[in-house]
């Protein structure tokens, strides 16, 4: 399976926990301090959103003014287009050697590709956990993760994978129980 085909995989994930959200969940806390579930909502939309201006030439100071805009009413709505655009500029043919900048800095496009990977299924994790359904990340996303996803590639201490306080590199192929320990949270 390609980088696309993961992306994909991963926001199908994201969605699948995304359809038990009520409004009435909208308050609750989740696993990422200070974060409520429209709070985590938001930032996967925006990230995604983000992804988009990225793939198209986007600065950084134009990615990063993305996440000073407060989350709509429609918080679901808006991630379900976000995660729609997201795909959709990800199934354009690309330079996966290509640069784009990033707010964490200059990265590549598969380097953006896996951020966006880990960043969907983690958050697919907390979102699940505040809403108290199922929180495992299914076994095919484990299956594809493993052979395509370079989550290694260009990762050094200084430059974590993902936002936090991670700094390993190589998750592919480990129990959902490590991936959650090593992006700061306890299953």
């Amino acid at each position: 399976m390609d980088l696309q085909q993961t992306v994909s995989l991963s926001s199908e994930n994201f969605s699948r926990v995304l359809d038990d959200v009520a409004d009435t969940d909208l308050a609750r806390e989740t696993p990422c301090e200070a974060w409520s579930v429209t709070d985590l909502i938001w930032h996967v939309a925006r990230g995604c959103d983000m992804s988009v201006l990225l793939l198209n030439g986007a600065s950084k100071a134009e990615a990063s003014q993305l996440f000073a805009v407060a989350a709509p009413s429609d918080v679901v709505g808006q991630c379900r287009r976000a995660l729609a655009a997201q795909l959709s500029a990800f199934e354009a043919d690309r330079d996966l050697e290509q640069i784009v900048h990033h707010p964490m800095g200059d990265v590549s496009v598969r380097q953006l590709y896996d951020f966006r990977i880990m960043d969907l299924a983690v958050h697919s994790w907390d979102l699940a956990r505040a809403l108290g359904v199922d929180e495992a990340i299914p076994r095919n996303w484990w299956r594809t993760c493993s052979p395509c996803s370079g989550l290694s590639r260009g990762s050094s201490p200084d430059r974590p994978l993902w936002h936090g306080s991670v700094r390993f590199v190589g998750l592919c192929g480990l129990p959902q129980s490590r991936l959650l320990d090593l992006s700061g949270r306890r299953a």
